[in-house]
C-alpha cells in the first residue's frame, strides 16, 4: 500500500521545525497513557500536521506500519476518502478551517482499497479560537457495527416471518365472516372467531417479546418486587399444559422445605417459568421435572431460591451450550422465535440472579436459575 511519495526520513527532514517523533513504544509522552493499550486506533498529529503517535491498533486497522506512518503528514499517513470519493483531510481542513471548529464526529470513511473505517477527530487548541496544536484521531473497524446491523436484520426477518402467518389467518377469517356471515352457523362462526383470537394472542406475545428485548438491550427492564409463591406459580403453569392436553403424569414437582421468602416481579417469574416449561414440553421428551429449593449465593452467602427444570429428551449438544441464551437460537425445528431463552436470561439477571444450562440426570436438557431473596431495603 502506498502512503506517501517520501520516506519517513525525507518527510521529517522537510519540516525542520517539527518536533522529533517520540519512541513509538513510549507512553510517558502522553500523560502516562500507553497508546498501544487502547482497543481503538489512535493517531496524533502535531501543530505542523505531522504524525507523532500511531499506535498498534491504528497499524492493524489501516495496514500501515507504524515506522512508516510516523513523521508523515496526516493526509499521507491516513489517506482517507469519504463515501463520494473525495479526499477527507483537505475537505475538513483541520488546520486552516474555521477557528471555532473543535473536531469531527464519527463517520464512515474509506481507506485505500475501499476498506471502511469509523473515524472521529478532535482539534486541540490552547484557547477556543487559537491555532490547532494537535489533531487527535480515533479509528475503529466496522466489524462490530456490521454484526449489530446483521442482528437487527435477522430480528426484522424473524418478526416478519412470525407475524405473517397469524396476520394472514386473522385477515382471512375476518374477511370471510364479514363477507359471508349469513352462510355460517353459530358453531362455524365460533370456530373462526376462536382461531382469530388465538392468532391475535400470538401477535400480542410476539410484540411483548420485542418490547422485552428492547428493554433488556438498553438496560431499562424494570423489576417490581412483590412476595412470590413460586410453588403456586409452577402449579398454574402445569395446569395450563394439562388443560391443553398434556398428561398430568408428564410433570413431577419437588419442593424442598424451608424455602426463603422470595421477592420478585410476579409477571416476570411467570415469564421465566412459562418459557422454560414450554421449552421442555415442546423440545424435550418424557417426564418434565421441576425442583425448587433454598440455596446460597456468592461469597457472602446471601439466601436465594434455586429452580431446576429438566426433561428426558435428547438434550442440547455440547457444541450448542454456549449459544442457548443468544437471540434466534432454536433447539429444534418445532417452531418458536428463538427469542424466549434470550429474554429469560435477561429477566433472571435483572433480578440479580443467574441461569445456566446443562445435561439433566436422565440425559435431557436441564435449566437451573437462582434468584436472590430480593427483600426490599425498607423491610430489612
Amino acid at each position: 500500500m502506498t502512503v506517501g511519495t517520501d520516506s519517513p526520513a525525507q518527510a521529517r527532514s522537510s519540516a525542520p521545525h517539527a518536533p522529533e517523533p517520540p519512541d513509538p513504544g513510549a507512553g510517558s509522552a502522553f500523560a502516562g497513557l500507553e497508546p498501544d493499550d487502547l482497543p481503538d486506533g489512535l493517531v496524533i498529529a502535531d501543530e505542523t500536521g505531522r504524525v507523532v503517535c500511531f499506535n498498534a491498533a491504528a497499524g492493524r486497522i489501516t495496514a500501515v506500519p507504524r515506522d512508516r506512518a510516523l513523521g508523515l503528514l496526516l493526509d499521507e499517513a491516513l489517506p482517507l476518502e469519504d463515501l463520494k470519493g473525495r479526499r477527507w483531510w483537505p475537505l475538513v481542513d483541520p488546520y486552516g478551517g474555521l477557528a471555532t471548529r473543535r473536531g469531527q464526529p464519527e463517520r464512515n470513511l474509506l481507506l485505500p482499497g475501499g476498506r471502511e473505517v469509523l473515524v472521529s477527530a478532535r482539534y486541540v487548541r490552547e484557547h477556543p479560537t487559537g491555532p490547532v496544536r494537535r489533531v487527535v484521531v480515533s479509528l475503529r473497524g466496522t466489524e462490530a457495527r456490521r454484526r449489530t446491523e446483521r442482528s437487527h436484520a435477522e430480528l426484522i426477518a424473524t418478526v416478519a416471518h412470525e407475524l405473517r402467518s397469524p396476520l394472514t389467518s386473522v385477515k382471512g377469517f375476518t374477511a370471510t365472516l364479514l363477507d359471508k356471515w349469513e352462510r355460517f352457523n353459530d358453531e362455524q362462526k365460533r370456530l373462526m372467531l376462536e382461531t382469530v383470537d388465538a392468532d391475535a394472542g400470538r401477535i400480542k406475545r410476539l410484540i411483548a417479546e420485542l418490547l422485552d428485548i428492547s428493554r433488556i438491550d438498553s438496560g431499562r427492564l424494570e423489576v417490581r418486587r412483590q412476595p412470590v409463591d413460586i410453588a403456586a406459580a409452577i402449579g398454574r403453569h402445569i395446569h395450563v399444559h394439562t388443560t391443553a392436553g398434556q398428561s398430568p403424569d408428564r410433570f413431577f414437582v419437588r419442593i424442598r422445605p424451608q424455602l426463603p421468602a422470595l421477592w420478585a416481579d410476579p409477571d416476570k417469574i411467570d415469564q421465566i417459568l412459562g418459557n422454560l416449561l414450554e421449552n421442555a414440553v415442546r423440545h424435550g421428551d418424557g417426564t418434565v421435572t421441576i425442583e425448587v429449593g433454598p440455596t446460597r449465593l456468592g461469597d457472602d452467602g446471601e439466601e436465594g431460591t434455586e429452580v431446576t427444570v429438566s426433561d428426558e429428551g435428547p438434550g442440547i449438544p455440547e457444541a450448542s451450550m454456549g449459544r442457548v441464551f443468544t437471540r434466534f437460537w432454536r433447539g429444534s425445528k418445532r417452531g418458536g422465535t428463538g427469542l424466549g431463552l434470550y429474554i429469560v436470561k435477561g429477566v433472571v439477571e435483572a433480578h440479580g440472579g443467574t441461569i445456566t444450562v446443562g445435561r439433566g440426570p436422565r440425559g435431557g436438557a436441564e435449566f437451573r436459575f437462582i434468584l436472590p431473596v430480593g427483600t426490599p431495603a425498607h423491610l430489612l
